[in-house]
């Protein structure tokens, strides 16, 4: 379903005027021109008729008749993409973006519109010799804008954009208001429709990144599998195999190795080449060749072209720009982000929920930061670790875990209370949400070294949370480092509700380009890629 409404900050285009024939006076409408100078418009007009008649032959644009019908009502029904020069360039860049989008592996027969696309090359091929008030004129133009609510409503707007439910994304989807769009994009033909495209950032680099795959596919179509001779083997720094060659070959064609040496010895500059590899990874970046690296260096182009696409469509759904502060938690990136006005500050390890007690995509504002935290056991911990440990052992149970029991009867609940062995750690951050999921510090900080973090029956453990506390309180005058050391260490639970909610995000990316220009890609430990890709592709 179309989303009308959009996220405000698009640039304003403006068409210079050109005088057209318009109808008879046997076609003559009633127009009303308090909304608009004649100057703003080509000149050409159709007959609200034309309109009706149109949609009623085109079935295809059925869903968007309502927005076609308001877009030239709204225009007095002047034309939009055909002037006295011809047809229009942004005409020629809406159909070069989805020209682009088909070659770059977006399947979809309504985006690559063969039919719009023959009427563009028939009129530009017309030139001077074009007849205006030819029958195909007003269906090209039509059709144009036709096309254009089709493209916006699933390129920009999400092409699965009614499923979130069902690829459990909680994130509200940005609004699009593409009809208003629409109309600044027409009004100039000097600037490019690309420059004008409502997403992100991160959508452009990941296209970018898949049309240089797609020239790389084509251009080296297949490839030598790398075997090891035993999947436990590995290689480091001074060995020499024909396995550190292959590899070798293999990181310079995808840009990490920017040596021509192809010899079996494992140099320094191999080391440091796959380290690089291994970071955008996501494994252990320690320059060893094993078994992990040499399924991911042997893994198909299209996997990973595919998993571009996955991301891009989850990029449709998120806001253009972020302009102000807020936290991004990657979960498949297993990181934790800090954004000052809009740009990254700093980021950390994370540890997010196991496969079987996931993480949830959400967004929600933090309000509280909580010192010294008692931590309330959850009623499944509770059911299946804590009271069989209480019916074994009895208060030495909850001694020994400095817990204690409150309420009565069968109301009767666990806390654990403050302290270095706190579950919790030494302070949260509550974001409130239906999900009982929020940030907090942890005891267990061994984890944070492993490649892969998710170990938690949910919540996100954080690597630095002090470092947290300080960025999240850093407007706030009263709160030094040393009260906040001593908040932390203190013993005695207290809440500090921040004067500015902060916006938290948790996301799921398994791709994206980082801060330093790197392509990166991360395994699916929840499957939503999996879910997502049977909608988009059919698998």
């Amino acid at each position: 379903m179309l989303k009308k409404y959009l996220l405000p900050a698009f640039a304003v285009l403006t068409l210079a005027a050109c005088k057209q024939g318009g109808q008879s006076k046997s076609e003559a409408i009633n127009r009303d021109t308090t909304h608009y100078t004649k100057e703003e418009y080509i000149a050409q007009a159709l007959d609200s008729n034309q309109v009706g008649d149109f949609l009623a032959r085109h079935a295809e644009f059925g869903p968007y008749s309502e927005l076609i019908k308001d877009f030239y009502r709204k225009r007095d029904f002047h034309y939009a993409w055909i002037n006295e020069e011809g047809i229009t360039e942004q005409a020629g860049g809406l159909l070069n973006m989805m020209r682009q989008d088909a070659e770059s592996g977006i399947k979809d027969s309504t985006l690559n519109n063969s039919r719009v696309s023959a009427l563009y090359d028939s009129i530009a091929l017309m030139g001077d010799s074009l007849n205006r008030r030819d029958t195909i004129v007003s269906v090209a133009e039509l059709s144009l804008t036709g096309q254009f609510f089709v493209y916006a409503n699933k390129v920009w707007g999400g092409m699965t954009s009614d499923n979130a439910k069902d690829l459990e994304w909680f994130i509200p989807r940005k609004k699009i208001n593409v009809e208003s769009l629409l109309d600044s994009i027409v009004r100039n033909p000097r600037k490019a429709l690309a420059s004008t495209e409502p997403v992100n950032r991160q959508y452009k680099l990941l296209r970018d990144e898949l049309t240089k795959m797609g020239d790389f596919v084509k251009k080296y179509p297949q490839h030598d599998s790398i075997r090891l001779a035993d999947k436990k083997k590995t290689f480091k720094s001074g060995d020499s195999s024909d396995v550190i060659a292959a590899v070798k070959s293999r990181l310079a064609l995808y840009g990490d190795y920017k040596e021509k040496d192809t010899t079996t010895k494992f140099t320094p500059l191999l080391d440091s080449a796959l380290r690089n590899y291994q970071a955008r990874m996501g494994h252990k970046p320690d320059g060893i060749i094993r078994q992990q690296t040499v399924d991911a260096l042997n893994r198909p182009l299209q996997h990973y072209m595919h998993q571009l696409l996955l991301n891009m469509e989850r990029l449709r759904w998120v806001p253009v720009e972020v302009t102000t502060d807020y936290i991004l938690v990657n979960i498949p990136e297993f990181r934790l982000h800090a954004y000052e006005d809009g740009k990254l500050a700093w980021s950390c390890n994370v540890v997010v929920g196991t496969p079987g007690a996931s993480t949830v995509i959400f967004s929600k504002e933090m309000q509280y930061v909580v010192f010294s935290p008692y931590w309330n056991v959850p009623p499944g911990i509770l059911k299946k670790e804590v009271l069989p440990g209480i019916r074994k052992s009895g208060s030495a149970y909850l001694r020994r875990h400095n817990m204690e029991m409150t309420g009565s009867g069968n109301n009767i609940s666990v806390r654990q209370k403050p302290g270095p062995s706190n579950s919790l750690g030494k302070v949260k951050f509550l974001f409130p949400n239906e999900y009982n999921i929020y940030l907090h510090d942890t005891p267990a900080k061994n984890l944070f070294n492993e490649a892969k973090r998710s170990f938690s029956h949910g919540c996100i453990r954080v690597s630095e949370p002090k470092r947290l506390a300080q960025w999240v309180l850093r407007k706030d005058s009263s709160w030094t480092e040393q009260k906040i050391d001593a908040a932390m260490n203190a013993g005695k639970e207290k809440y500090v509700t921040l004067k500015t909610k902060l916006p938290v995000y948790i996301g799921y990316f398994t791709a994206w380009v980082d801060s330093q220009g790197r392509l990166n890609f991360r395994d699916d430990v929840y499957g939503h890629d999996a879910k997502l890709a049977k909608l988009l592709f059919g698998q």
